[in-house]
């Protein structure tokens, strides 16, 4: 394999008011509104979810779900370094910084839900955040607010039926089914293709919206492949939506709100293909594909005569603003997969002279993003507002809890598929017991706040790379640096169901592998390319590799292959370039590994490394040294050493 091969595929280890006019173009204007950024100073504010129509149609928007169906504490980031044009600018801003740039207030319940602040404090006083019963009583409420259901679109960014115990099990369904009480109208994808084909198709038949998608395309030898032919015949075409255009699923859908007609293209993660194992989806490919976009708006411009048009994306944030600053037509960016939760939009001037507004809606159920569309003479106008999903704040809607109480008493038994490895589908410990007897097993207390988004190491990582090294007896453990995963409170109990949030995918196979000292060092260096490379496109939007065992110290703005030095085990022994090295990882995107599930691999060491008292305790984080970063806003209260 060549070093620019190699580069290519390591790079993908690394799993976050103003007007113009343009002839023959709507103008896409935003107006500045009391409530653009709610905050509120205390808890019990009466008017903190009421937002009354601002014009004629309503988007509500929410993203990376991660399965998660319950309310959960997640912890935002103090880590999110931008490099590049993204240098300080949102989402690469943290903390006061954060709070400095989107006008929000210390101390109140919106900077408890949009940063990691005073986050064990402000957890017990606010609550929990999310769970899809609290998300349907806001999402009723904005569109009673608006004038009724039918003056709203609900859309959904994808990484919705992924992150959890009960999503793994039931292969998606429990989400899908779900969604459905809910009433999203649109979704994407991205972790959704990492159950195989007929899942997929199984459960796009089941959901009541539209599943949408232009740059997933039908690959060229399975258009004329019989298997794929039945496949698709068996689910009604779901799969070949257009046979000419090679489109899996239909590339943009146009709904018709208040007598206005708003077309949403949608728009998967681009390097699905790379990032996830291809013997889940064999017949599909993916990419950027921004030609293929750019003429695709300008057609829907031209023959579909829309009021607006808004791209539905799962890129990542800094993917989002290079996209909407080359395709002209785009009014907004509803994007998702950096879980990125922006009050406020980021407002680019595209190649016509033309502003378009790009949103993210955070992860895990934290946010609803709203936009309002105000339809006048012939120009559009854009009111955006972002709420945190409080549980406290928010009664649960009947039907749903209902629902999801309901899907949990479900029987765990040998159906049950939980990994690639036939010996292995399903465990037969937990055959008999309900989800809800599964999931609520308690392993341990916490000894410290556990958390694992940012761009590096996270306690609950350190964790699972913990796990990882007894399970091995290894050197090293490599855990890839994905944004998903709950947070655990100091002194509360980590359940089975914590572990899983981390965890949960339908390749979580662990193995053990030798690696040179030269090896390892040049997978540390591709990943941390993946990462600080200047060009969003040559980015995949996860963060650092975690990295159990050793310290190292990075600079991020050097270029490949001298960002990492000083790279020590645990024991201070440095990495020699031609030792070889034990590493345990998981989660391989090649062959399946033959070794145990993660998820039990974390669970049984947190019980045999618990205390007399039940508290596991960590005695160490491998924290890397930063260099040339303190000044960087996206940079706040790190632990490690900083230079």
């Amino acid at each position: 394999m060549s070093d620019l091969d190699r580069r290519n595929l390591l790079k993908l280890m690394g799993f976050g008011t103003m007007a113009a006019t343009v002839p023959g173009l709507i103008s896409c204007t935003t107006k500045d509104s009391k409530n653009a950024s709610k905050v509120a100073s205390t808890i019990a504010s009466k008017d903190f979810y009421d937002l009354p129509m601002a014009g004629d149609a309503r988007i509500l928007h929410i993203t990376d779900v991660h399965g998660q169906l319950n309310p959960v504490y997640f912890r935002e980031p103090n880590v999110n370094l931008g490099v590049g044009d993204a240098y300080g600018r949102p989402p690469h801003v943290v903390g006061e910084n954060f709070l400095k740039y989107m006008d929000i207030r210390p101390n109140t319940a919106d900077s408890y839900a949009y940063t990691y602040l005073d986050f064990a404090k402000a957890a017990p006083k606010y609550g929990k955040t999310g769970g899809y019963a609290h998300i349907k009583t806001l999402l009723e409420k904005l569109r009673k607010q608006a004038g009724g259901k039918d003056k709203t679109i609900t859309i959904d960014g994808g990484d919705l039926w992924q992150g959890s115990g009960t999503s793994l099990w039931t292969r998606g369904v429990d989400m899908v089914e779900a969604s459905n009480i809910m009433g999203l109208d649109v979704m994407v994808g991205h972790w959704e293709f990492t159950y195989r084909e007929n899942e997929v198709l199984s459960n796009v038949a089941l959901f009541k919206g539209d599943f949408i998608g232009q740059n997933v395309r039908v690959k060229e030898d399975s258009l004329f492949d019989e298997n794929y032919e039945k496949l698709v015949e068996q689910y009604d075409g779901r799969g070949l939506y257009d046979e000419d255009e090679g489109y899996a699923f239909q590339p943009y859908v146009i709904k018709v709100i208040n007598g206005k007609r708003i077309c949403i293209v949608g728009q998967a993660f681009p390097r699905t293909g790379n990032a996830n194992p291809q013997e889940f989806f064999p017949d599909w490919s993916f990419g950027l594909r921004e030609d293929d976009m750019i003429e695709l708006v300008e057609r829907i411009r031209e023959e579909e005569k829309p009021d607006a048009v808004v791209l539905l994306s799962h890129n990542g944030m800094d993917v989002d603003i290079k996209m909407a600053e080359r395709i002209p037509g785009l009014n907004a960016v509803f994007g998702g997969h950096t879980h990125d939760g922006m009050p406020k939009p980021i407002k680019v001037k595209n190649v016509a002279g033309n502003t378009c507004l790009v949103t993210n809606a955070g992860s895990n159920g934290k946010y609803v993003g709203v936009m309002d569309f105000d339809f006048t003479d012939g120009n559009v106008d854009m009111t955006y507002t972002m709420f945190p999903i409080i549980t406290n704040m928010l009664p649960a809607d009947k039907e749903m809890q209902a629902y999801i109480d309901q899907m949990r008493q479900t029987t765990y038994d040998e159906n049950i598929v939980e990994s690639r490895n036939k010996d292995r589908y399903y465990n037969p410990v937990r055959v008999g017991k309900t989800f809800e007897e599964i999931l609520g097993e308690k392993l341990a207390i916490a000894d410290r706040l556990l958390y694992r988004r940012g761009n590096f190491m996270g306690t609950w990582d350190q964790i699972l790379c913990n796990a990882l090294r007894e399970e091995y007896g290894a050197d090293v453990a490599m855990s890839a640096g994905v944004r998903w995963g709950v947070t655990t409170l100091k002194g509360d109990w980590i359940t089975m169901e914590d572990v899983m949030s981390q965890c949960a995918m339908t390749y979580g196979e662990t193995y053990m592998s030798e690696f040179t000292g030269e090896e390892l060092l040049r997978t540390i260096e591709s990943v941390a390319d993946n990462l600080f490379d200047e060009d969003p496109y040559l980015q995949s939007g996860g963060d650092m590799v975690r990295l159990g065992g050793m310290d190292y110290t990075i600079e991020p703005s050097k270029p490949l292959g001298q960002r990492i030095t000083e790279a020590r085990l645990d024991n201070g022994e440095v990495i020699q370039k031609d030792k070889k090295y034990k590493i345990a990882g998981w989660a391989s995107v090649n062959q399946s590994p033959k070794g145990r599930l993660m998820w039990d691999v974390v669970r049984d060491y947190i019980i045999a490394n618990k205390g007399k008292d039940n508290v596991l305790k960590l005695p160490k984080i491998n924290h890397p040294k930063l260099i040339g970063v303190s000044a960087n806003p996206g940079l706040a209260d790190y632990p490690g050493k900083v230079s």
